[in-house]
């Protein structure tokens, strides 16, 4: 949802599933005098219209009470009574830090490692065609770290090495997730579905107060530049060419033009012979005339050959 700009994140993340979805007005299940705080319902509508223009996140009516749950945190710790003197503070200042508390706040992070397991596999075929050059990767969608971590470490299973010749960019909209993803910490269960060749070679298993947690290698954690990124920002501030983008499950939580644009842009910053990875529920045929689709929700800009992937 990129924690989702997000990225959607990170256009935003984790969302990836990275952020809140579709749009139209609130009707807040609970009266304001049920609440902490009163919330009306133009406050929610405030809160979309503000949430799309800087992150392109769709808000629907039946997100009023999450938004409610997940924003009376930050009236809380500024002393806020209402939602509308928060947001007003918040359109008073354009430059104001709260603005990042605002957006991390509305975007939602689902992810795990080598989630949609099979596009690794064509990852690391892609990067065997074209070995012998210099490679790089951008997953846009970072989240919490499930995701590139994962992509590293397809890289060294692929090239049998730790010092493989591949940049990868890992980037969300969300500055909370980036960071929990630059340490690289986890609870051990979450690498319950890996098999333990995997476990040993890419993690350090936490002893006395950190047992029951997995850390990353630091090797593995050095083939990741970790950056935050506003999928929405025009021009983006990545310099391409990229062999490979992963931008899985983020637009699906923009409209259409969003969509159009964001997918744009990646696809100026693809090779010719690059690859573009969506999510399962993710389809791009509005933008046929840019990409191309090979399969499994695998494209190609459309200049490129015309492979399908098996």
């Amino acid at each position: 949802m990129q924690s989702v700009p997000n990225n959607a994140k990170n256009a935003v993340t984790s969302r990836p599933d990275r952020a809140l979805v579709a749009k139209g007005g609130a009707t807040p299940a609970a009266s304001g005098s049920e609440r902490e705080f009163e919330y009306r319902p133009e406050d929610f509508d405030t809160i979309a219209k503000l949430i799309y223009k800087r992150a392109g996140i769709q808000l629907s009516a039946v997100k009023a009470d999450m938004v409610y749950s997940r924003l009376a945190r930050r009236l809380r710790a500024l002393g806020h009574t209402r939602f509308s003197q928060y947001l007003a503070a918040l359109q008073r200042d354009a430059e104001s830090p709260e603005w990042e508390a605002f957006t991390n706040a509305l975007t939602t992070n689902l992810t795990s490692f080598f989630r949609e397991a099979h596009h690794f596999p064509i990852l690391s075929e892609h990067l065997l065609r074209h070995r012998g050059r210099d490679l790089s990767i951008w997953c846009c969608a970072a989240s919490t770290g499930e995701e590139p971590y994962s992509i590293a470490m397809t890289c060294v299973e692929t090239f049998g090495r730790f010092d493989v010749p591949v940049r990868i960019v890992a980037s969300d909209l969300d500055t909370n997730v980036l960071e929990k993803a630059r340490e690289g910490v986890y609870p051990e269960e979450r690498l319950d579905k890996m098999d333990a060749e995997r476990r040993q070679r890419f993690f350090m298993r936490g002893k006395g107060r950190q047992a029951g947690f997995v850390r990353v290698r630091p090797e593995l954690t050095r083939l990741i530049e970790f950056r935050q990124v506003n999928l929405l920002s025009a021009p983006l501030p990545l310099q391409g060419p990229y062999d490979v983008i992963f931008c899985r499950n983020v637009l699906i939580y923009f409209d259409k033009a969003t969509q159009a644009d964001v997918v744009r842009r990646l696809a100026h910053l693809l090779r010719p012979d690059g690859l573009l990875f969506v999510g399962h529920s993710e389809s791009l045929f509005h933008v046929s005339d840019v990409l191309r689709l090979l399969g499994k929700t695998v494209y190609e800009p459309v200049k490129a050959g015309g492979r399908r992937v098996a």
